[in-house]
């Protein structure tokens, strides 16, 4: 597994950053980018203040906001240096975390999770996609003889422990 430090965090990587209510950083010791956010290197970690989170760069970076974030608000965020993950590895490293409550789907590290489905960063990428338009659309479920909310359920997980193709999934539920 890759070690990840202060001179190369930024490059491919993916991180849930912990938003902080507070840091000070310190005067001249932190780096400051062309887009204007600033880092602070510590043992631990790093401290990144920004307005811009998600795609950054090279990298996807998100902001796990103590209360609800809009963008363009600047935040202050900081990761351990072991919460970064490579995007660009051919390493399963990935999950997809599905709220059928709120219609949601997410990608995350795999750091503390347990018997999910694992993916490459690619892989994730592509079927949290396709995942997010099933949750987000109803009028594909009215071809089920199954509740709409359970259906939706049903071939998410499917979609997610299978290789098949997301139409071939569908078609079997319709047997």
């Amino acid at each position: 597994m890759k070690t990840y430090n202060h001179t190369n965090f930024f490059k491919h990587t993916f991180c849930e950053f912990q938003q902080v209510p507070f840091f000070e950083f310190p005067e001249d010791s932190f780096f400051k980018s062309k887009s204007n956010s600033c880092y602070f290197y510590s043992e631990e970690g790093v401290y990144r203040k920004s307005n811009h989170w998600g795609k950054v760069a090279n990298c996807q970076w998100k902001i796990l906001p103590l209360k609800n974030y809009k963008n363009q608000q600047t935040i202050i965020g900081f990761a351990s240096w072991d919460s970064f993950s490579p995007t660009n590895s051919s390493e399963k490293n990935f999950i997809i975390a599905v709220d059928f409550e709120q219609n949601t789907a997410a990608i995350q590290s795999k750091k503390n999770k347990e018997t999910f489905p694992m993916f490459m960063f690619s892989e994730a990428q592509q079927k949290l996609k396709k995942i997010r338009e099933l949750l987000q659309n109803d009028s594909w479920t009215r071809y089920f003889n199954h509740d709409s909310k359970e259906i939706k359920q049903l071939v998410v997980h499917a979609f997610l422990n299978s290789t098949g193709s997301l139409q071939q999934i569908k078609q079997d539920f319709k047997k």
